[in-house]
């Protein structure tokens, strides 16, 4: 089974894209903001994901300083920037993502997206 984290801070969107994915057949790890994020892909064990799904607007750490972070520690992991504003589209740190998914009701093209960066 293939692991996603989320990195969302909206309560709702958690619990819609934890319930669409589960049912997908992912597993879900969440976190509400950057530090949450990178204190799980620091653990050394075999819960590191297959993908993040990364917001960037978030309190404490946004996904921009969190994208920098992923980055610098040169990780393998696909990141899918997920967000509900299209005007980060063309940020540097943004463009260092493997997909970029505008948020929306329909969620196809964000499924689309981790099928494809997956390899499914």
């Amino acid at each position: 089974m293939k692991r996603i984290l989320l990195v969302e801070d909206d309560k709702n969107v958690q619990k819609l894209l934890r319930e669409e994915l589960n049912d997908d057949g992912y597993a879900i790890s969440v976190a509400s903001n950057g530090k949450e994020a990178l204190k799980i892909l620091k653990k050394k064990d075999d819960m590191k994901p297959d993908l993040i799904i990364l917001d960037l607007r978030m309190p404490e750490m946004d996904g921009f300083e969190t994208m920098g972070h992923i980055l610098k520690s040169r990780q393998n992991t696909p990141v899918v920037i997920h967000t509900a504003y299209s005007s980060y589209r063309n940020d540097v740190m943004v463009m260092a993502a493997d997909a970029y998914v505008e948020k929306s009701h329909d969620l196809k093209k964000l499924k689309d997206a981790i099928r494809e960066l997956l390899g499914e």
